[in-house]
Parts: C-alpha cells; structure tokens; sequence
C-alpha cells in the first residue's frame, strides 16, 4: 500500500469471487487446489491465504441482496433467504434529479481482496473472500443454525468506514468489528431456488411451510418483492444516467476520469509497505 494512498476513497468495482493470493505461482488461477470463497474469522490471521493481505490493509465490503441457509428438515432441506430489515421509505420514488439511493437496504457484508498478476504479465485479476462468523445472529430463535457460520455483516456507516479505513484502524482494531448480527430478518422459500439456473423473483418470495406455496408476504419481504418487479420493468438496455446512485460513505459512481482499478492500483503501489496514512489537507 503506498503511503501517499487516500485511503478515505470509496470505489466501487467487481471482483471475482474466491481470493486468489498475490503470492500465487502458477498461471492460471483456476489451479488453486481449495476453496477461498468464504474466510473464517477464527484462522484469517493464520492462513497464509489471507493474512498477507488483510495485514496490508485489503479490506472490502461485499454487496448482496441478501443470502441463503438451509435447515435441514424431515422432508429435506428447507432454504431460507436472510437479509437487513427494511424500512417503508427504503423504496420510494426519488425526485428528479435526487441522487439518493432508495432501493432496497443491502447487506454489507466485510471482506478480503487480493488482486493477481499472471507470472508472465498480463491483466491483474481482483478477487476475494467473504469474512464468516460463528453463530446464527437472529436465526437461532427458529433454530436455523448456520453450519459453515454466518457472513460478518457491518451493520451501518461507521463500521463499514472503520472496515475500510485501512490507514486510520489498524488490523487488530478493525477485526473487533467481526462479530455475529442480531439485525437481520429471514423468511422461508421454495427449493425453486436450489437450481442456480433460477435467478427470479420466485427465488426470494415468501412460502408457507408445509404447504409449499406463496403466503402474504410481511411488510419488509413486500418492499423487497415489489422493488424486484419494479426493476425489471425497464429495459435491460438502461443509460448508466438512469442507475439510481448511492450516497453512502462507502460507495460512488467511478470517475470517468479516474476508474476504480486505477484507484486500487494507487493503494496497492508498493507490495509489503505498512498501512498508509491519510493525505493531509
């Protein structure tokens, strides 16, 4: 990380999802033998997978409607969609010109990336790792335990600010922001969603168990449901100008001047140099 890096900036960007380690060899990243999709909070600091880079500073936040779990039940398992409450202006109509976001409250979820240069040259590659924590928050009341652990959610602004200031909280002080949530709701689904193939409204509404059919949505899971219908209404071929726009602290719309890897590629300078400090004004 370089020591003149901003790290008060915000970029928005994708990644691949499994941390691929900067330190890998072989030149085709396809080539890791384990999975490093999910990062257990407990041995992040002991695997070499993901040590360096959360000591560097490599910090994220993964955006998600929301999550699945599945209980097992006696007729199988039963899915679960799990997510942030939400709020009964969380979906209403900006005005012109309004660049708040009112869509639906997404999960912030914290992570770690790492980004990957082909041995012999070539386009760097950013991946990561969602941070997962033991213990099932809220959905130990239904007795819907997590088996693999749960996301580590950062519910609200000054704990993803914290999570992302890598030159302001240090690692030890950042990693304290792990811990199970108690914010989150959850509501049972149709093994519809079982196929990766799906990817529909259906995925997430509201089922009566035992009956396997829709039910009354609740309030929160109705908002979510109406704001999926809403955007699909509009073609696919939107404008970028008609994406609704956040104005969290932790999330913009990229520069044209200045684009999100050109950003990441000014913190990630110098390999190994400790965590940068802010520039002063």
């Amino acid at each position: 990380i370089r020591k003149d890096a901003d790290s008060s900036e915000r970029v928005l960007m994708d990644m691949r999802w499994g941390l691929i380690p900067s330190w890998f060899k072989k030149d085709d990243p396809s080539k890791m033998q384990f999975n490093t999709s999910n990062c257990r909070s407990d041995t992040m600091l002991k695997k070499s997978s993901y040590k360096g880079a959360l000591l560097k500073g490599k910090r994220c936040v993964v955006l998600a409607d929301g999550f699945y779990e599945w209980q097992q039940h006696s007729g199988g398992k039963q899915p679960y969609f799990i997510y942030f409450p939400q709020t009964k202006d969380a979906v209403a109509e900006g005005k012109e010109g309004d660049e708040e976001w009112r869509g639906w409250r997404l999960l912030t979820m914290a992570g770690i990336f790492d980004c990957w240069e082909p041995p012999a040259g070539g386009e760097m590659l950013y991946t990561y790792t969602i941070i997962t924590v033991q213990g099932g928050g809220g959905m130990r009341e239904e007795s819907c335990a997590f088996e693999r652990g749960m996301p580590a959610i950062l519910d609200g602004d000054e704990a993803i600010r914290k999570w992302l200031d890598f030159a302001e909280v240090p690692t030890q002080e950042a990693i304290k922001l792990i811990q199970p949530t108690e914010n989150i709701v959850f509501h049972p689904v149709s093994t519809f969603v079982n196929s990766v193939r799906n990817n529909a409204p259906e995925c997430l509404a509201p089922i009566e168990l035992g009956a396997k059919k829709e039910v009354k949505a609740t309030p929160s899971s109705k908002m979510m449901l109406d704001w999926l219908k809403n955007s699909q209404e509009g073609s696919p071929q939107k404008k970028e100008n008609d994406l609704p726009r956040w104005t969290s602290q932790f999330i913009h719309s990229p520069s044209p001047k200045k684009t999100s890897a050109d950003v990441l590629q000014q913190w990630l300078g110098r390999e190994g140099e400790p965590a940068a400090k802010k520039r002063k004004a």
